[in-house]
């Protein structure tokens, strides 16, 4: 764990845009605008911003550009995240190590993204047969996209387990019943019932429209500081108990076929055990989670990997919803998820787990102390533990 220690910083301003299909206007606008809205939040100037963290994929990449455009006097510390969804909450854990170190004071975390309206993140992109050779070995047989890389592990996973169609429905009706109740929701007051879901077309095999993530166009922010500067701001802060990120062996971006078992995430299992060391905690003490859900696969098959259920018995406790629902064993996506709230690379998932510790989400879970957030499995991953002050 090195040096680190639990609760010493801490989630004090949250901030986002709406979530769309069609914002009309730049990345870079709405990065300012969610930036300036989780200033407002936390009660800060901006002129108390000193470091910012955002993805490598950010078309508004250049944080110079974002601090030209906000008038912040100077930035003492900048970092980015990659692989996608497996960087959202590297990005805080980032911010933890800056503030930790006294690199800096006040550090913003911030993603924005046009993927309904502009280039999609999963769109096929021929350049990248030439600069990736694992790419190269893929693309001419027709895994292209997001959806048809982790098809292949949630194919492998249903042969091993023997999930029967329908089976991972469950995932996708919690998270829209979730959402009918947020109005910040992309689906917001749209239901979905098995039927339709059963009757989506299938994009990739096994997965069907509603088993997949929504395109989104949107920005969220996020600020880290100290948990002494904290106590005397705007909102209840939300204290950082755990932050790590994970890279296992033998991988690759979200094609990681070569490993003994394509039906586990070895990233998630290292950094799960890593975390709960950190936070002093196990899997029994956490209130509500936020599970990475770019597919409904993804979240059996990290329950299992972070301790929750034993190998095989994910879906299982799925089954019929009760167990992931506000008041159930371990609700989870309480906003809706990626699926139903809307897709920012999981940086959404951040700001509900804040809102459940301040106990202001439209799904609130009673008498939260700890709150599980994970990014996106099959890539270089990453976790936190947010806890209630």
């Amino acid at each position: 764990m090195g040096r680190f220690k639990q609760d010493e910083t801490a989630i004090v301003g949250i901030g986002a845009t709406e979530f769309s299909r069609n914002c009309g206007r730049s990345e870079l606008q709405m990065a300012v605008e969610a930036i300036l809205d989780a200033v407002e939040d936390a009660g800060l100037k901006l002129e108390d911003i000193d470091g910012m963290v955002n993805y490598t994929l950010d078309t508004a990449s250049e944080q110079i550009e974002i601090v030209r455009a906000l008038g912040i006097p100077n930035l003492k510390f900048f970092s980015k995240t990659p692989y996608g969804g497996g960087g959202s909450c590297a990005t805080v854990t980032h911010a933890v190590a800056a503030v930790a170190a006294g690199i800096a004071d006040c550090v913003v975390c911030v993603r924005s993204i046009r993927d309904a309206s502009g280039i999609k993140y999963g769109d096929f992109d021929a350049s990248r047969v030439s600069t990736d050779i694992h790419m190269g070995m893929y693309h001419p047989y027709g895994l292209l996209t997001p959806v048809s890389w982790d098809g292949m592990f949630a194919q492998r996973y249903i042969h091993k387990y023997g999930i029967k169609d329908g089976q991972f429905g469950w995932v996708a009706l919690v998270n829209r019943e979730h959402a009918n109740r947020n109005p910040k929701a992309m689906f917001y007051d749209r239901p979905l019932t098995m039927e339709e879901y059963l009757d989506s077309p299938i994009n990739v095999a096994p997965l069907r429209r509603h088993d997949c993530c929504l395109s989104t166009d949107g920005a969220v922010a996020v600020i880290v500081t100290t948990a002494e500067r904290a106590r005397n701001l705007k909102q209840r802060p939300a204290y950082i108990s755990g932050a790590v990120q994970g890279m296992a062996t033998n991988g690759e971006v979200m094609t990681s076929y070569y490993r003994p078992d394509i039906a586990e995430f070895p990233e998630i299992e290292a950094y799960g055990k890593e975390l709960f060391k950190m936070a002093g905690i196990t899997p029994k003490d956490i209130d509500v989670a936020q599970l990475y859900d770019a597919f409904s696969p993804l979240v059996p098959m990290q329950l299992e990997a972070l301790g929750f259920v034993g190998k095989g018995e994910g879906v299982p406790f799925c089954e019929g919803g009760d167990r992931l629902r506000v008041g159930g064993e371990l609700p989870i996506n309480t906003a809706g998820g990626l699926m139903s709230e809307g897709y920012l690379h999981g940086m959404n998932l951040i700001s509900e787990g804040v809102r459940q510790v301040r106990g202001t989400s439209t799904n609130q879970v009673d008498q939260v102390e700890h709150v599980l957030v994970t990014s996106g499995p099959g890539v270089p991953s990453s976790g936190l533990i947010l806890r209630r002050g």
